[in-house]
């Protein structure tokens, strides 16, 4: 019995080894005829397409934008939003002073001059392109803008402005009439901000005026009129701060600037621009101070306060400065 068991298992691992050859026969076979020729080139097999990242910042979201829209985005500088924060930020200092004791800001308005700001600074740098087109082909910075590039004409960027300003328009007349007529008197800093770099040292001084305008009207808009006593201030201290980083920034352009007959607050301080910036400093912080004492604010604006100071203090604005200047030096 076991003799029989044990020759029915050699007659099966034999059929097994036979299938077994026969299938690496074939299997050999077929590689063989699959192989590349000799002369015959073939894809190698690589990790396959990478999948683009998922990016939400403002120069993605441009970029992916239809390619005839992208210069006009540019054009607005979406793709840059700092401007338009810097524009912003006034407004909701002012805004949120107005506010009652104890109330949180009113987000209808925050909500409105976010709007606005992103449309009013959409029409100050076309306005500032058109004026600068010429200028902007001789500096390597602004070489590439959407005008000076010659991606948008200046027929089309005239029909550009007035869509935003149309927009923002709207967006004013959702206030009260006394902020209607202040902020539309804004409009004269706008249109002729760009031309200061022209004729004065001090452009950054009138960049000052024209983007701290919210200052005094977002008090206004909530409260119906401009307190003097503390809008004025406030609107003071946005003015110094922005003589501030403006001066750090214009030190990119002022090799440029000299060259082609601009002028700015970088090219008037030159070395002593650290002590200018330290000047701004104290007096925003001054001004500040003055608001909060004239609105009667307490502990938590004057700990806020405190926290400005060290930061610009940590930041050291006069460091900064100084690394600016050493990297742009004349």
């Amino acid at each position: 019995m076991l003799g029989a068991r044990g020759a029915a298992l050699a007659r099966g691992l034999q059929v097994l080894t036979h299938s077994w050859r026969r299938d690496s026969r074939a299997l050999a076979l077929a590689r063989a005829v699959s192989a590349p020729r000799a002369g015959h080139w073939q894809p190698s097999a690589g990790p396959g397409p990478r999948r683009r990242r998922l990016s939400l910042s403002a120069a993605a979201v441009v970029n992916s934008a239809p390619r005839p829209l992208q210069p006009y985005l540019r054009l607005m500088r979406l793709d840059k939003p700092i401007g338009t924060w810097l524009l912003y930020l006034p407004c909701t200092w002012s805004i949120g002073l107005a506010a009652e004791p104890g109330c949180f800001p009113d987000w209808y308005m925050l909500s409105l001059f976010g709007t606005g700001a992103v449309l009013m600074r959409g029409a100050g740098c076309t306005i500032n392109d058109m004026w600068d087109r010429d200028y902007d082909k001789k500096v390597i910075r602004t070489a590439s803008r959407p005008i000076a590039a010659g991606d948008i004409s200046i027929f089309r960027s005239f029909i550009f402005l007035g869509g935003q300003l149309t927009l923002a328009l709207g967006v004013l007349l959702c206030l009260n009439y006394y902020s209607i007529a202040l902020g539309a008197a804004s409009l004269l800093l706008v249109i002729t901000y760009p031309l200061m770099k022209r004729i004065t040292y001090w452009p950054q001084l009138a960049l000052g005026l024209t983007f701290n305008w919210g200052a005094l009207l977002g008090w206004s808009a909530v409260k119906g009129s401009c307190d003097p006593s503390v809008c004025l201030p406030l609107y003071f201290s946005g003015i110094m701060w922005t003589l501030i980083y403006d001066t750090i920034y214009a030190h990119q352009d002022k090799r440029d600037d000299a060259l082609i007959g601009l002028k700015s607050t970088a090219l008037r301080f030159r070395e002593n621009t650290k002590q200018w910036l330290s000047g701004f400093g104290v007096a925003m912080l001054g001004a500040l101070s003055l608001v909060g004492v004239n609105s009667g604010q307490t502990a938590p604006y004057y700990t806020a306060l405190a926290a400005v100071g060290a930061h610009l203090a940590h930041q050291n604005v006069l460091n900064t400065a100084a690394r600016v200047i050493s990297l742009k030096s004349m």
